[in-house]
């Protein structure tokens, strides 16, 4: 077997939030993690649809971003920007 090549291997405070809560188009089960790695941003993570994003406030103002990355309509999109906006 070769030798493994580590790019980084770190171990990091972090804070993680897990909330669930029902919008007019459906049900969003996040989990929000807080590091001091990726300039600030979260990694939320989309428990049911298993799909995650790096997402920054500069993200939430990018249009289709939010749609892009959940493959979310975009009503779904804009309910779960409406939330992200309040915690990122």
């Amino acid at each position: 077997m070769s030798e493994r090549f580590f790019l980084y291997d770190d171990s990091v405070s972090s804070s993680i939030r897990f909330v669930s809560f029902l919008g007019e188009r459906g049900r969003y089960d996040l989990c929000i993690i807080h590091t001091d790695r990726y300039f600030g941003k979260a990694i939320v993570l989309d428990i049911q649809r298993n799909r995650f994003a790096i997402i920054g406030p500069d993200d939430l103002n990018e249009e289709g971003y939010i749609e892009y990355a959940f493959q979310l309509s975009t009503e779904e999109a804009a309910e779960l920007t409406s939330f992200l906006l309040e915690i990122v």
